[in-house]
């Protein structure tokens, strides 16, 4: 989002879709494989893609194991697969997508020796691990809500994310799977003052559609949306705001019925606004699922998040924005850049300094000191990576705040 004076008033729009849409089935599943080959060798090198439609996924790419265990694992996709189709909801052949029936196709070879010399520490030019490929990668923060995260995106996630729970449930037994939210907030300056908009569009079964109007949600089931979601999450996520009045959306297009990956082919890695920021702040391009933690599109991502959120936590800015990029088979980045948006009086590049002296940017480093060879990735394809409690978040810890705040003072006293 732009520099804002102190009295213009705008709005801002973010988005966040189910585990059951399309897209996130498919991160989904690569990051279900993922962490059922680094689970049995945390040094497995790991990039798959995934494709879903009607009644298939195909999973491809790159998979190097070195282990009886992994190579057993592998071994097991096919099943793998069909128990996360089953773990998102898609049990019933009638919807065109289910884990028993839908085919399965395999198309996975080992990392190509190129990279992994330029990766692995030991071989090739260089005698430590170097980033898996060239690249930039962002992280943001911001004090507008508890997580430090934009307040449209996270209000986004937390109403999918409870859709879920009701679904799953069962207290509102025609949901379906499929689902997207979107949220639009009122800023005055940069500081959010409402909320204008919310828009729940959710797959559902015949059952919620009004019988004297065949295309369209009944009455009575938008109002189960209005009291069993969307008020809960506003009283409990931002209760200022949830007395006010909020134009609401369910279901615009009146009927939700054919879903998932029958209704849209499914790809990882195509929700990455969703995954990050909702739109505030940059974003370098890569995608995080199906990658394992070599692949600096999601460790240094995932670090950028830490050192962002500890700089706003610290109380040295309101916003924080941090891009780290990097060079192939190079282990230093190639350059670190901090951005303040104008809420700092730490000049960008004394905080640049700070973030280089205090916390370990190279990826062997990165990847000891956030503890990512661990099968913690499936939980994060889904309702976002960033703003999230949980022990596999380890990128959400907030302990540095006091050598940031030290290392301020010490630069502003030379």
């Amino acid at each position: 989002m732009p520099k804002s004076s102190a009295t213009e008033t705008h709005l801002f729009t973010s988005e966040s879709v189910s585990m059951g849409h399309p897209d996130k089935v498919a991160d989904q599943i690569s990051d279900a494989l993922l962490d059922s080959l680094i689970g049995c060798d945390p040094q497995a090198r790991v990039a798959i893609e995934t494709m879903v439609t009607t009644g298939l996924a195909v999973v491809a790419g790159e998979v190097t194991v070195h282990n009886q265990d992994a190579q057993n694992a592998l071994g097991r996709a096919e099943e793998t697969v069909r128990e996360t189709i089953r773990r998102i909801g898609y049990d019933d052949p009638a919807g065109g997508f289910d884990y028993r029936s839908c085919a399965v196709v395999r198309a996975i070879h080992e990392q190509s020796p190129d990279i992994s010399q330029g990766v692995t520490a030991g071989e090739g030019l260089h005698s430590e691990q170097g980033a898996g490929d060239q690249g930039l990668m962002f992280g943001f923060a911001c004090d507008e809500t508890e997580a430090l995260m934009p307040l449209p995106i996270q209000l986004a996630h937390r109403l999918v994310e409870d859709l879920a729970k009701l679904r799953q449930s069962g207290e509102i037994p025609w949901l379906r799977p499929d689902a997207k939210s979107q949220v639009t907030i009122v800023y005055e300056g940069n500081v959010p003052v409402g909320i204008d908009t919310i828009v729940i569009s959710t797959q559902h079964a015949e059952e919620a559609v009004d019988p004297q109007k065949s295309h369209n949600m009944s009455e009575a089931a938008q109002a189960e949306i209005r009291d069993k979601l969307i008020r809960p999450v506003l009283e409990r996520e931002c209760p200022r705001f949830s007395s006010k009045k909020i134009t609401t959306h369910i279901n615009p297009t009146g009927r939700f019925v054919t879903g998932g990956p029958h209704g849209d082919c499914g790809l990882t890695g195509r929700k990455i606004i969703v995954d990050t920021y909702g739109g505030r702040g940059r974003h370098g391009g890569g995608a995080f699922s199906g990658k394992d933690p070599s692949k600096v599109d999601r460790c240094a991502t995932y670090m950028a998040r830490h050192i962002a959120k500890n700089v706003v936590a610290a109380e040295l800015a309101k916003q924080c924005e941090v891009q780290l990029a990097y060079a192939i088979g190079v282990a230093e980045p190639v350059s670190v850049y901090v951005d303040t948006l104008g809420t700092s009086e730490v000049p960008a590049e004394r905080m640049a300094r700070i973030i280089r002296d205090v916390f370990p940017l190279k990826p062997a480093e990165i990847i000891e000191y956030l503890d990512l060879r661990r099968p913690i990735y499936f939980e994060t394809a889904r309702h976002g990576h960033f703003g999230r409690e949980g022990a596999g978040f380890s990128w959400e810890r907030t302990d540095r705040v006091r050598e940031l705040r030290s290392a301020a003072q010490v630069l502003q006293a030379v």
